[in-house]
């Protein structure tokens, strides 16, 4: 199937990427000369696990690179609108989406034959519908559904592991405005075999992707409470409890065989510094925007926000036991991207410990595999960026661990050969609290 993909970012070029290597024809679109001239070099402007291998394998064969809308559009069956969605405090901006949709529109008036349009970026319940197909027909002086179909497929990626999810998916959600939409979408994915299909209107493929979102959203939240909960308490562990959670039969359901099988939504129900990234808090937030607008108030996924926006509190509250003033203190913090796998730092925990450990005077220096250059674009000099994970220890008097990179792991063995040793607080219960001499964390 020839396929052009608009927009160039983290969805879109994971999505061209995968849909040229499974044997489609695919024209990525974007506005972006410098980032159209990178990648048509095979050289991914993202860190993406497996992302540049496939990029390098497919560009120039059945993948395309271009700034040329128009006649990408001319020259395919189906546009994938895969453009940001960015919150700007009251609701989602639809100005790339609307964008698109007019250009799409116009390359559709000069074409003859019908051709599908989809949605994938990630958008409130109705957009599709009210925006995109108005834009659509307004612009191209054709009819929705005769001349055209116009579609709605949320993408279910987890950034660090999106390679494996597209490729690998669990659901397929195919939203459409008629049946011929669907199966020109069902056509697309015909190459994903033994995937279940959900096929239903774009309002509700609109919805699915959000109420998935603000499901994990919730769980980390709930996690969180009760780990502070346990805090203000004493002599509870949230990490003991939670496990006892986690084995639970609806959770962990134990086979025929005796084996437990864990679920990896158990993965969202430990307690940590908070949540961040490109989707959850974006989501959660318009969703909020979204139900007030239709006269709904939604008090839990408030309180939801609520709690993340003040979790990396509970870091700074372990450091001030320890450190009444914070000036002239040497603080390490390990992990800058919001989640491993990924040098993405929007929305990162790290930011507000860092910017708060700033303002009270403390010496920062800083360590991830993947960020530094993420980094050094939000902090600039006022921190030190590390290239080694040992070498950031060093003459250090306190360590926040922020992200869960697999390397720390390595952590109890490389303070052994460090004295005096730090205070270790760790943001995220990754590492044994026994394996530590300073070891203090979140939730206990």
């Amino acid at each position: 199937m020839k396929v052009s993909i608009i927009g160039t970012g983290y969805v879109g070029l994971v999505t061209g990427v995968c849909f040229a290597e499974k044997g489609h024809q695919v024209v990525c679109v974007d506005v972006d000369k410098g980032k159209v001239n990178k990648i048509n070099k095979g050289i991914a402007p993202i860190f993406e696990k497996g992302l540049e291998e496939l990029l390098q394998k497919n560009i120039q064969k059945n993948l395309q690179v271009t700034t040329d809308l128009y006649n990408s559009v001319l020259s395919t069956d189906i546009t994938l609108i895969a453009v940001g969605t960015p919150y700007n405090g009251i609701e989602i901006d639809l100005t790339y989406v609307k964008e698109v949709s007019r250009q799409i529109g116009n390359a559709l008036k000069d074409k003859a034959n019908y051709h599908v349009v989809v949605v994938k970026s990630t958008i409130v319940p109705g957009t599709t519908d009210e925006v995109v197909l108005s834009i659509l027909e307004e612009a191209s002086k054709k009819k929705a559904g005769v001349d055209f179909g116009v579609g709605m497929n949320p993408e279910f990626l987890t950034e660090g592991d999106a390679v494996n999810d597209f490729m690998h998916p669990d659901r397929i959600v195919l939203g459409g405005l008629d049946n011929r939409t669907i199966h020109a979408m069902e056509e697309l994915y015909h190459c994903f075999e033994g995937v279940d299909l959900i096929r239903t209107n774009n309002k509700t493929a609109e919805m699915i992707k959000y109420a998935s979102n603000a499901l994990l959203a919730t769980m980390i939240s709930f996690s969180n409470e009760l780990g502070n909960l346990c805090s203000a308490m004493g002599n509870i562990d949230i990490v003991d409890v939670m496990k006892g959670v986690h084995m639970s039969n609806y959770l962990s359901p134990i086979q025929p065989d005796g084996d437990r099988v864990v679920a990896p939504i158990t993965a969202f129900l430990i307690a940590g510094c908070g949540f961040g990234g490109s989707c959850l808090p974006k989501d959660i937030k318009a969703l909020i925007s979204h139900g007030k607008k239709a006269g709904k108030q939604m008090p839990l996924l408030e309180a939801v926000i609520r709690i993340n926006e003040h979790q990396y509190e509970q870091v700074l509250s372990l450091l001030n036991r320890h450190f009444p003033s914070l000036k002239g203190i040497h603080v390490t913090i390990l992990g800058l991207a919001f989640k491993p796998g990924t040098d993405d730092m929007r929305e990162s925990p790290a930011i507000p410990i860092i910017r708060k450990l700033l303002d009270q005077g403390a010496l920062i220096k800083a360590y991830d595999p993947i960020s530094k250059h993420e980094a050094k674009k939000i902090f600039g000099d006022s921190i030190e960026i590390s290239n080694d994970l040992f070498e950031s220890l060093q003459n250090s008097q306190a360590v926040i661990l922020v992200t869960r990179w697999e390397e720390f792991y390595k952590i109890p063995e490389l303070l052994v050969n460090i004295q005096p040793q730090p205070l270790f607080i760790d943001g995220r219960r990754m590492l044994d609290k026994h394996s530590i001499e300073n070891y203090q964390g979140i939730g206990m």
